[in-house]
């Protein structure tokens, strides 16, 4: 059953992020090291089939497919799904839809990962350790799960806000606004779209972990930490890292 967090943004659920931004997804991170983690992916994978969870629209699954990576998805936002069925690919593709904290499927896998800091949008700390649990135990033998996180920096906030202009068009503006609760971890935030004659509200509610966090979360479902780097490529993982590529692996 899927989680709410209620706080700001009303019946904000696990699928109103993906429900609301789907049209525009695929245009907002184009920066994104895809070819780095895809290389990853797909060589921590090797023959077996590997599960995404919050697949979206396949940036990651359809390049891994192309290498001939067997992915199965899951991913609470049919919009996000419709997207990634429109791809070359995308509709061979089995995905599960709910809430990937349940990791809702049979299948057990070599290797799970979940990418670009979703894993912070599991509302609490609980579903945040539930999805680690159910993660292990849906993990084969030496299998592996993958976690891209943003390193939380809390000097982005002044007085617990923050507002951001991300892009100015000639016709369009995108901002970012944002609250932060330091005491719940959370970032209520909105995606703002002004174009002449129409503003479009892309809201998003977070709720981060400190990497240390992480750990103690696979601990606690039989995991280890097993390797950590600062990118998909790599890099390593220091105290001026903005993020960071986390593995883990049952614990022996």
């Amino acid at each position: 059953m899927a989680e709410k967090s209620v706080e700001g943004l009303g019946d904000y659920d696990a699928s109103t992020y993906g429900e609301r931004i789907a049209d525009i997804y695929d245009g907002l991170h184009e920066e994104l090291d895809t070819d780095g983690a895809v290389e990853l992916l797909a060589r921590l994978a090797g023959s077996d089939p590997v599960l995404e969870l919050a697949i979206g629209t396949g940036r990651l699954a359809i390049p891994l497919g192309q290498r001939g990576v067997e992915v199965h998805g899951i991913d609470a936002s049919p919009a996000m799904i419709e997207r990634l069925r429109e791809k070359p690919g995308g509709s061979a593709i089995p995905v599960t839809i709910g809430d990937f904290a349940d990791v809702g499927v049979e299948a057990d896998y070599a290797l799970i990962f979940i990418a670009f800091n979703t894993f912070f949008a599991l509302p609490t700390q609980e579903s945040q350790v539930r999805c680690f649990a159910n993660v292990a135990a849906h993990l084969r033998p030496g299998g592996a799960f993958v976690v891209e996180g943003f390193f939380p920096d809390l000097t982005r906030f002044d007085r617990g806000q923050r507002t951001s202009v991300e892009r100015i068009d000639l016709d369009e503006v995108r901002l970012d606004v944002a609250t932060h609760d330091k005491l719940s971890q959370r970032v209520t935030a909105q995606h703002i779209v002004i174009s002449e004659g129409r503003t479009k509200l892309y809201p998003v509610q977070l709720r981060y972990a400190w990497p240390s966090e992480l750990d103690l979360m696979a601990r606690l479902a039989g995991l280890e930490l097993a390797d950590r780097w600062g990118g998909w490529r790599g890099q390593p993982f220091t105290a001026d890292s903005q993020a960071h590529v986390s593995v883990y692996r049952l614990a022996e």
